[in-house]
C-alpha cells in the first residue's frame, strides 16, 4: 500500500516537472522578445534577464519613423475579409458535401484530400501568373482570394465531420414545417455549428495575419505591405540590423492573436474536438 501510494505521488511528481518545464521552454522565449523590445540598442545580443534599464523609444521608433500603422492596417484588413470569405466558402461547400448527394460528390472529396498533402507555396508559380493576368499582382484582394481559396480543402473536411455528427431529424422535422435549404441552413445548422465556426473563423483569421511568403509573392509596393514584409525589411542587408524593433513590431503583432485565444479559448477546443472525432 505504502509502496503504490509512492509510485502515485512519484507519478504526480513527474507530470508536474513536465509541465513545469513545457511552460519554461515556451515562455522564455516569449519573455526574451518581450525584453528585447524595450532593450536600449539594436542589438538582441546585449539584452539580459534582468535588464539594467528599459525604453519604450522602439515602440516610439514604430509610430514616428516607419510606416507600422499602415502595415497593421492592411494586415487587419486582410485577415479580416479573408475570415469572412474564406468562412463562407467553407461553410457553405460544408454543407453541401455533407447534406446533399450530387454527381461528383466523392470525387470533390477525394480532390479536396489530395490537395492537402502538397504545401501551397507548390503553386507560387501559377498563382504569379494568374494575377498577373487578372489584375490583381500587387492587390490586397488577390491576396486574399489567395488565402480564401487555400483553407478551402482542409475547412471543408473539417466543418463537414462536424456537420455529419448533426442529426438529420432536425432539418427533417424543419421541411415538413414548410422551411427551405436555406432557412435550415441559417436557423439550424448555423447555430448548432458555433464552436466550428469559431475556430474556422480564428483559424483563418491568423492565417494570413502571421504569413510571409504569400504576401511578398504578391504585394510589391511599399503602401501595400504586410506587417510581416515590413518587420523583415528590419533585420535584412547588411544595413538593417534593428533586431530590437523587430522584437517590438513583433510584440504589437502578438497582440490580436493572444485577446483571439483568450476570448474564444473555449470554442476553438470544442469545435477541433468535434471536427476531429464526429462524422
Amino acid at each position: 500500500m505504502i509502496l503504490k501510494k509512492f509510485r502515485g505521488n512519484l507519478m504526480i511528481t513527474l507530470i508536474y516537472m513536465i509541465l513545469a518545464t513545457t511552460a519554461i521552454l515556451i515562455l522564455y522565449p516569449v519573455y526574451w522578445i518581450i525584453i528585447g523590445s524595450l532593450n536600449p540598442g539594436d542589438s538582441l545580443f546585449s539584452t539580459k534577464l534582468l535588464p539594467d534599464s528599459l525604453t519604450l523609444d522602439h515602440f516610439k521608433y514604430l509610430f514616428k519613423e516607419t510606416n507600422y500603422l499602415i502595415w497593421y492596417k492592411n494586415t487587419f484588413k486582410i485577415a479580416f475579409f479573408n475570415m469572412i470569405i474564406s468562412t463562407f466558402l467553407i461553410v457553405t461547400a460544408a454543407y453541401a458535401f455533407s447534406r446533399f448527394r450530387f454527381p461528383g460528390r466523392k470525387q470533390g472529396l477525394m480532390a479536396m484530400l489530395v490537395l492537402q498533402m502538397f504545401p501551397s507555396f507548390m503553386g507560387m508559380i501559377a498563382i504569379y501568373i494568374l494575377l498577373l493576368q487578372i489584375g490583381l499582382l500587387d492587390n490586397h484582394w488577390g491576396l486574399i482570394l489567395v488565402y480564401a481559396g487555400g483553407s478551402i480543402p482542409f475547412g471543408t473536411w473539417l466543418v463537414k465531420s462536424y456537420f455529419d455528427g448533426l442529426p438529420r431529424s432536425l432539418e427533417e422535422a424543419a421541411k415538413i414545417d414548410g422551411a427551405s435549404n436555406i432557412t435550415i441552413f441559417f436557423n439550424i445548422m448555423l447555430p448548432l455549428s458555433r464552436p466550428i465556426l469559431v475556430f474556422i473563423a480564428v483559424n483563418n483569421f491568423i492565417g494570413p495575419w502571421m504569413d510571409f511568403i504569400f504576401a511578398r509573392l504578391v504585394l510589391r509596393s511599399s503602401e501595400n505591405k504586410t506587417l510581416a514584409i515590413g518587420l523583415f525589411e528590419f533585420v535584412t542587408g547588411r544595413g538593417n540590423t534593428e533586431f530590437t524593433t523587430f522584437a517590438a513590431g513583433a510584440v504589437l503583432i502578438a497582440i490580436p492573436i493572444t485577446v483571439l485565444f483568450i476570448t474564444f479559448q473555449k470554442s476553438i477546443v470544442e469545435g477541433l474536438k468535434a471536427g476531429a472525432n464526429k462524422g
